[in-house]
């Protein structure tokens, strides 16, 4: 089977394209925008045109999308969300390979859910800020697009890579601030918020699963069990062994404070209290995974602890 992977150098496009490569029944072509990459195209501002002219050079018969942004205006993650994605669906129509589409979305264009519930497929999204209504719309144009297709919503990824700008990847690189200063006390703002994380690996997995599958539509891919930020703190705590003693500021956090639930601003930017949560998702997010286990035959398998002891090995070789 011949695989074409898209964006095989971002967070979860590494680890799906290592797990590609450990099937020997897969022929892996990476498309991408860096020199890395068998063919060089950039999907925000290549035609579809090109793209289908590729597409019928190579004939895939799975085309695999883990190419999007995640940070920066709504002009750009619509670039690179929603009209990359409008590109592909185009192109797959325009050619003749007839090659079955993997897309990954995420959590985020659920947005905020009742505490305590299990976010399911047929929920109404309603994502709460710009990068979940890019991924949402980019769903609807795969959904709508008539093709063999199936969407992933990926919950909060997690694990080995995890990029320093995440919440976790925050949280860790706090504390090893913390140690390497020698600090008793670590003092974290933002830990409220509760999220399903799921490990990258897992992920992989489960768009393996979904290239050999005949299932479409959406499917989520969690864990199944949201954590609290504050609680994957202590985790990662005894995890680093570090010994001294984590207190959460209550709040929305100042410029001064460790943020864990809010990106870095400067003192003259501090995030506006009105949006404590940026990913749009309010305070709770929990996915129900039943689908991915009916219709994929996929189960998570790496638990938080050790995403975290990955995530964790990786903050301390900085000290």
């Amino acid at each position: 089977m011949r695989v074409l992977l898209i964006g095989a150098n971002g967070y979860l496009g590494r680890f799906v394209a290592d797990r590609l490569l450990a099937d020997p029944a897969v022929q892996l072509t990476v498309l991408g925008r860096g020199d890395d990459a068998d063919v060089r195209f950039d999907l925000a501002s290549g035609s579809p045109g090109a793209l289908t002219r590729f597409l019928d050079a190579v004939h895939p018969g799975v085309v695999v999308n883990c190419a999007g942004a995640t940070r920066g205006g709504a002009r750009e993650l619509t670039r690179h969300n929603t009209v990359a994605v409008a590109t592909v669906c185009e192109a797959l129509r325009r050619s003749g390979c007839g090659a079955r589409l993997v897309q990954l979305g995420c959590g985020a264009e659920y947005g905020p859910s009742q505490p305590g519930s299990s976010t399911a497929e047929d929920a109404v999204p309603r994502p709460g800020g710009p990068y979940g209504v890019s991924k949402l719309a980019a769903t609807e144009l795969v959904l709508g697009s008539g093709l063999d297709a199936v969407v992933l919503r990926v919950f909060s990824p997690a694990g080995p890579g995890t990029p320093a700008g995440s919440p976790l990847g925050r949280l860790a690189e706090a504390m090893r601030r913390a140690m390497q200063s020698g600090d008793g006390e670590l003092k974290l703002g933002g830990l409220g918020a509760q999220r399903d994380f799921i490990d990258v690996r897992d992920v992989a997995r489960a768009v393996h699963a979904a290239s050999l599958s005949a299932a479409q539509g959406v499917i989520n891919i969690g864990s199944g069990r949201a954590v609290r930020l504050r609680d994957a703190a202590s985790v990662l705590a005894r995890v680093a062994g570090y010994g001294g003693t984590l207190h959460e500021l209550d709040g929305p956090p100042g410029p001064l404070r460790a943020s864990i639930g809010h990106p870095r601003t400067d003192p003259d930017h501090a995030a506006p209290v009105a949006h404590p949560y940026p990913d749009g998702c309010g305070s709770w997010q929990q996915a129900d995974v039943r689908t991915a286990r009916d219709r994929l035959g996929w189960r998570p398998r790496i638990n938080l602890e050790e995403s975290l002891a990955d995530i964790w090995m990786e903050a301390a070789c900085r000290i």
